[in-house]
This record gives structure tokens, C-alpha cells and sequence, in this order.
């Protein structure tokens, strides 16, 4: 019955786990430092289960972490370097006191620093793990790379970022590995896809804003340290598969295109070089030049376990996605200077199009206005001073929307001053039973191959369609009857059969040819696609039965309510056209009557 007595709450998942102001001493960091610490290497807090119980009895709010990744951050050589920079600071402060400039020089020049090219390699073992996080590094970068020189940020962050991006987007346009665009008020989406992984970002739109008070811009700063180091690796490699020359740097012959007449009143070449290349409107110079590139096409031979009709389903969408990359091939635009410059060009270089702009926006324009080889000039106004007519002027959503539909869209619906159709999200998919917007009914059939002028054909065709049915079906019920006519013919003979062997008279035997009754091989396989749906239904538990039964509800009741809303969208055209809010308070109202049906 001795023994020592264990005291309460040093046992069990209260070890475990270790307060943030412990954690802190235990590493002798101030908070500050421990925070930033905790950011490059991903320690994040941790919620116990039994809060009560790990917090000693007590209820009071604190941060838990867990223990083992304190003790991982006590051998992780950054502590020491923030210990050095604690030191520095120190000294620095000291020697501005006593006026000792000799000394304060001396500091500057051995100030202590370090480099997270270690971190990056421990969060990140694999390539493809580094892609698959790099969404969060863009969007931070790119944000960065808008703000203004107000000293809530260093300069030096500001441009790095901004050449990190431009690196980024080069890329892009080299591989042409866009996919999807989408506008927002936020800024603009856009999704590419990198070796087989899809990575969104947002771009805030070029508006000067005020920052606000309420942000930690040290805690940003931070985290914008670690995804600059791990952009630039990424970068680095990519830009590697693609045999091109890291950092990037102009193709020679584009280079000479982009040399303007006044270049050097401009400004120097080391600060013109940065702003050609953020231009996007050059290709960019190659390790080897490979003037002439041979594209190989490896034959694909299906394995044993794979299908042909898979392994041909999948070359449709090779095939499908070449032709994406390529809209926008053969065609020359022209940008107007009020329209978003560096977004249009991206996107459009990023299709096979070639883009300018005039050359008093920016640097970078390969011609001018006035040439006659230009096939669209996206304009922002009303109208135009002067128009060419070998032309079209259309608005900049035209090529966004074009881009999401894979199919170059009828400019007519793009002119200056029409009413622009609704831009559709790509990144919205509809199932079965949901509501489809017209419009993207109307891209769906463009992207199959019926165009918009033939509509008023398609309907005179219907009606010739209608009256031939109708004739086939007259044709039919004429053959049900005979049909019925030739069965009442047999049973009467066979009638007379009977009542002449009741009689002893002799039967008159007759052969006949029979006839040959066709099956539908489509009908057959739906019913046997139904009766085993049937049995399959039968042979559930009672429980997957009922989630089952459930999850059948919902689909009807979503098909009630999509048909419900086009139902009100065909007889009221006012709630299709000009009262949205009027169409959201309705389609609310139906949610809720079937949530009660």
C-alpha cells in the first residue's frame, strides 16, 4: 500500500501539452521573436481536449502548445541567431549613445543574419510539396508587390516581391499553363496548372489604399519572409524545366524589338531592364537556343489494366487542351490606356495572342496604334476618337470570358456601349439537378459547335422534325392496327380449330412463317441497369436505407426548386433582366416552402 504520491495533474495529457509563456522562457525569447519563430518553422497552438485538466485546474483563457515541438525548436539554429541580433541591437544602441560613429559604422557592417534555405528544405522534402503550397506564397507576395513606399513595409520587401511575381508570371506565359480567370471585387482570380497541380492566387487590382491600423504588419512581414525564400526556389526550378536562363533575362531578338527610339532619356539600363520584363511582352532567352525545337510525340499504349476507351478519353482532353492554349493564336491586340494593362497582356500572352499598348504607358510596346495588322483593340469608353475598320473594338471582359469558355466568344456581345452579358465564375461547377444560368447554357453550346445564327434554322428544323414524326407515328398506329387485325384473325381461327376437334372433324394443318421480333438493345440494358439499382436498394440495411432515402429526397427537392425558378423566370422576364434582389427574395422563399413540404 506505500509508494510515493503522484501530485494531480502531472500525469496523463497535462504533461503533454506547455503554456506559451513557459514555452517562451524555456526558449529565452521575447515574444516577438518567439512568434516569428514559430511562424518559419509552422508550430502552431494546439487545443486539449481536457483544457481544465492540462490548464492545472484552472478555467483563465491561455495558448497551449504541445511540448515535443518546443523541444524540437531548442536545437534550430535561428534561436541563436536572434540572440546574436538581441546583442547587436545592444551594442548599436549604446555606441548612437556615446556618439561612438567609428563603432556604430563597425556594428553595421558585421550585422548579424541568416537564411531560411534550411526551413525551406525541412517543410518542404519534395518539389510538388513546395507546389502544392504556393498558393498562400503568391497571394502574399503579390499583395506586397502593390504597396506603396509609407514605411509600414522595408522598400527591400516591396521589390522583391515584385520581382518574384514578375518571374512568376514569365513562367506562365512560357509554358502557358493558365487555365482559368475570374473577377472580382477582391481582385482577380487566376488558376494555372504546374506539373499536374492546380494553384490559384489572387492579384489585388492597382488602386491606392490606405492601410489599415488594425493589421499586424510585422506578423505579414514575417510570413512574406518565408514565402519570398520559397518562391524563389521554386522559381529556380521551374524555370530550369523549361531551359530558360534563371535570373530571366530577354531574348535577344525581342529585345531589339522592345528598344525604343528615346531609351536612353528614359532612364538607365539596369533600371529599364526590370520594367521590360515586368512588361510581359518579350519571350524570354533560353540556356540552349533551340531555334528548332522538335515536338516529339511519344506513342501512348494502353497498359493491361487500363481501358481504350479510357486511354482515348484521355488524349481527347490532351487534344482539347492544346487547342485551349491556342484562342488566341493569330490574333494582334491593342490596349487602350484605360484598360487594366498588366492583366490583359498576361492573359493574353498567355493564349499565343500578341499584345502592345502605347508608349506613353508604359515601357515595353512592340508597335503602335496605326498598325494595319492589329485584328482587336480592347477599349474602356464609350467611343473611339478614330476607328479602323479592319478592327474590332470590343471590352476587356471579352477576353476573360473567352479564355474560361476555351472557344473565342462572338465579339457582337462586346462592343463599346452593349450591355455586357454576366461574367460567370469558372470555378463554379453544376451538378445534376442544379440551376444552370442561360448564359452559360448558351457557352456550352458554342463550345459543342452551334453557333448563335443558326438558332432561328435549328427551329425551322424542329418544326419539319415535328411532322415527320407525326407521320411516323400515323405510320405506326397503321401498322398497331394491322397488327390487332392479324391477332383477331388468328383467334377466330383458332376458335373454328377447336369447335371442329370437339366436332371429330379433321383439322386442316397450316404452316406459316413466323415473325421476327426485334429487341432494343438499349431498352434491355436500362432495365437491367434498373433491376439492379432495384436489388441493390432491397439488399441495404435499414440504416443505409434511410441516409439513402434522404439523400433521394434532397435531389427531388433540389429539381423542384430549379424548376420552380425556371418556371418564375420564363413568365416573369422583369425578375430575369432587372430585379435581382427580387429573384434572390423568391428563390429564398421556395428554399424555405420545401423545407417545410
Amino acid at each position: 500500500m506505500g509508494g510515493t504520491q503522484k501530485k494531480k495533474f502531472e500525469r496523463g495529457s497535462a504533461t503533454n501539452y506547455i503554456t506559451r509563456n513557459r514555452a517562451r522562457k524555456k526558449l529565452q525569447l521575447s515574444l516577438p521573436d518567439f512568434r516569428r519563430l514559430c511562424i518559419l518553422k509552422g508550430i502552431y497552438p494546439h487545443e486539449p481536449k481536457h483544457k481544465k485538466k492540462v490548464n492545472k485546474g484552472s478555467t483563465a483563457p491561455r495558448t497551449f502548445y504541445l511540448l515535443k515541438d518546443i523541444r524540437f525548436l531548442l536545437h534550430e539554429p535561428i534561436v541563436a541567431k536572434f540572440r546574436e541580433y538581441k546583442i547587436f541591437v545592444r551594442k548599436l544602441r549604446k555606441a548612437y549613445g556615446k556618439t561612438e560613429w567609428s563603432a556604430v559604422e563597425r556594428l553595421k557592417e558585421n550585422k548579424p543574419t541568416y537564411k531560411l534555405d534550411h526551413i525551406i528544405k525541412e517543410r518542404y522534402p519534395s518539389f510538388i510539396d513546395a507546389l502544392r503550397d504556393i498558393d498562400d506564397a503568391l497571394c502574399m507576395c503579390f499583395l506586397f508587390s502593390t504597396f506603396a513606399r509609407t514605411g509600414k513595409c522595408h522598400v527591400q520587401t516591396i521589390q522583391l516581391c515584385r520581382r518574384l511575381t514578375v518571374e512568376w508570371m514569365n513562367y506562365v506565359i512560357a509554358s502557358r499553363s493558365l487555365r482559368k480567370v475570374f473577377v472580382s471585387i477582391k481582385g482577380m482570380y487566376y488558376q494555372a496548372e504546374v506539373m499536374g497541380q492546380l494553384i490559384t492566387w489572387l492579384v489585388p487590382y492597382q488602386f491606392s489604399h490606405d492601410h489599415p491600423t488594425d493589421v499586424d504588419y510585422r506578423v505579414m512581414a514575417t510570413f512574406t519572409e518565408l514565402y519570398t525564400t520559397l518562391l524563389g526556389f521554386v522559381n529556380f526550378r521551374l524555370y530550369h524545366s523549361l531551359n530558360l536562363v534563371y535570373p530571366p533575362k530577354l531574348d535577344i531578338k525581342a529585345e531589339s524589338e522592345l528598344k525604343g527610339e528615346n531609351e536612353d532619356e528614359y532612364a538607365m539600363d539596369s533600371e529599364s531592364y526590370p520594367e521590360k520584363l515586368a512588361a510581359l511582352s518579350a519571350s524570354l532567352a533560353r540556356v540552349v537556343s533551340t531555334a528548332e525545337e522538335e515536338d516529339a510525340q511519344l506513342d501512348a499504349f494502353p497498359t493491361e489494366e487500363e481501358d481504350l476507351e479510357k486511354v482515348e478519353a484521355r488524349e481527347k482532353e490532351q487534344m482539347q487542351l492544346e487547342t485551349q492554349k491556342k484562342i488566341f493564336e493569330g490574333l494582334k491586340f491593342f490596349l487602350n490606356r484605360e484598360v487594366p494593362r498588366e492583366s490583359l497582356a498576361f492573359v493574353i500572352r498567355c493564349f499565343g495572342g500578341e499584345v502592345s499598348w502605347d508608349r506613353s504607358v508604359c515601357i515595353g510596346s512592340t508597335y503602335d496604334a496605326t498598325d494595319e495588322t492589329i485584328t482587336h483593340q480592347i477599349v474602356d469608353r464609350p467611343n473611339v476618337d478614330k476607328s479602323y475598320i479592319n478592327r474590332y473594338y470590343i471590352q476587356p471582359q471579352w477576353v476573360y470570358d473567352c479564355v474560361n469558355a476555351k472557344v473565342l466568344l462572338p465579339v457582337e456581345d462586346y462592343f463599346l456601349g452593349v450591355t455586357l452579358p454576366p461574367h460567370l465564375s469558372p470555378f463554379v461547377e453544376e451538378k445534376d439537378g442544379d440551376y444552370v444560368p442561360p448564359e452559360k447554357l448558351k457557352i456550352m453550346a458554342l463550345q459543342r459547335g452551334e453557333k448563335p445564327a443558326q438558332e432561328q434554322d435549328d427551329d425551322d428544323d424542329d418544326d419539319d422534325d415535328e411532322e415527320e414524326e407525326n407521320d411516323e407515328d400515323d405510320d405506326e398506329e397503321d401498322e398497331e392496327q394491322n397488327e390487332d387485325d392479324e391477332d383477331e384473325a388468328e383467334e377466330k381461327n383458332l376458335k373454328e380449330m377447336e369447335k371442329q376437334k370437339s366436332q371429330g372433324k379433321s383439322l386442316q394443318v397450316k404452316v406459316t412463317p413466323g415473325k421476327m421480333k426485334m429487341e432494343n438493345p438499349v431498352r434491355l440494358e436500362q432495365e437491367e441497369k434498373a433491376e439492379e439499382k432495384r436489388l441493390a436498394i432491397m439488399m441495404m440495411k435499414k440504416k443505409e436505407k434511410y441516409l439513402y432515402d434522404k439523400i433521394m429526397f434532397g435531389k427531388k427537392r433540389k429539381i423542384r426548386e430549379v424548376h420552380f425558378i425556371f418556371f418564375y423566370l420564363n413568365k416573369c422576364p422583369v425578375l430575369r433582366k432587372d430585379n435581382i434582389s427580387t429573384y434572390f427574395s423568391l428563390f429564398t422563399r421556395v428554399s424555405v416552402l420545401f423545407f417545410f413540404i
